[in-house]
C-alpha cells in the first residue's frame, strides 16, 4: 500500500527502515509522547516493531496499518502514521502518529495525516478516527483540533510511557466522515 502527496511518500514500514526508526526512536522527546517505546531504543526493539508491521501486513481484514513517511525523492523513514485498533464492525479505528523532530513545523505530520485520514475514510470506508494526545503536549493537541477533530474529554491519569515512567493525563479527540467531508471535500 502507498499514499502519494505533494511532498511525501506513505509506505508500508520495512526492514529498510531499521536504521532511520533506531535512530529516531532514540530520541526521548519522541519517546516520551509515545505508549510502548522504551528509552533507550535498543536495536532489538526496531526489529521487533519491523517484524510486527510485517505481520500485520498480512492480516485479513487489516487491523493495523503502520506507514512510513519518507519525502519525495529521498527513501529515509521520518516518521510513521499508524491507523490502529480497527473496528470494521463499528467502523473507526485510531490514529498514533510520529515525526523525526528534524521535520518539526514544517507542516509534514499534516500533510501525512490528511492523506491517511481520506484513505480511512473513503478506501476503508470508516465512520470516526480517534486521536489521543497527552494533556502536555501542546503539538499534538493543537494538530488534531487544526485538523479538524473534536475534543471529547480527558481521561484522567490514563497513560503511562515506557520511556519516562511519568502519569499523564489524555486528552481524547474525534472526527466522523461527514466532518472530514464538510471541512476538506467543498
Amino acid at each position: 500500500m502507498k499514499l502519494t502527496t505533494k511532498r511525501l511518500i506513505l509506505r508500508e514500514v520495512s526492514k529498510k527502515d531499521l536504521k532511520d526508526l533506531y535512530s529516531d526512536m532514540n530520541n526521548i522527546k519522541i519517546s516520551s509522547c509515545l505508549l510502548g517505546v522504551p528509552h533507550p531504543f535498543k536495536l532489538k526493539d526496531a526489529c521487533d516493531w519491523i517484524k510486527h508491521c510485517e505481520k500485520t501486513q498480512k492480516q485479513k481484514p487489516r487491523e493495523e496499518f503502520v506507514l512510513a513517511i519518507t519525502i519525495k525523492g529521498k527513501n529515509k523513514m521520518i516518521g510513521e502514521v499508524i491507523i490502529s485498533e480497527t473496528d470494521h464492525h463499528q467502523k473507526k479505528a485510531e490514529l498514533v502518529y510520529w515525526l523525526s523532530e528534524t521535520h518539526w513545523r514544517k507542516g509534514i505530520i499534516s500533510e501525512a495525516l490528511k492523506a491517511v485520514i481520506d484513505f480511512a475514510f473513503n478506501k476503508l470506508n470508516l465512520r470516526r478516527l480517534e486521536v489521543s494526545a497527552f494533556a502536555e503536549n501542546k503539538a499534538s493537541n493543537e494538530l488534531a483540533k487544526k485538523l479538524g477533530f473534536k475534543y471529547e474529554g480527558t481521561r484522567r491519569q490514563s497513560c503511562v510511557p515506557e520511556s519516562t515512567g511519568k502519569i499523564h493525563d489524555d486528552h481524547i479527540y474525534s472526527l466522523l466522515r461527514h466532518e472530514w467531508y464538510e471541512l476538506y471535500k467543498k
